[in-house]
């Protein structure tokens, strides 16, 4: 069975847990956060994981990770 290509710009940005979810990080965290709520910074700095509508799609994307 040959290897599968992993999708280099989802390696940077997605990762898989030991339980098999798929973390990522929250979008609008890395500039004009003065203009943004206090709860909304708060919020950004949690763990994010994909919905289970994009989770498989994301896993063939980073079959190795």
């Amino acid at each position: 069975m040959p290897k599968i290509k992993t999708h280099s710009s989802s390696k940077k940005r997605f990762s898989k847990t030991g339980n098999g979810k798929v973390k990522m990080s929250h979008a609008s965290r890395s500039h004009r956060l003065v203009s943004k709520s206090k709860k909304a910074r708060k919020h950004h700095r949690l763990d994010a994981y994909a919905s289970s509508a994009n989770e498989a799609t994301i896993k063939k994307l980073i079959p190795y990770k």
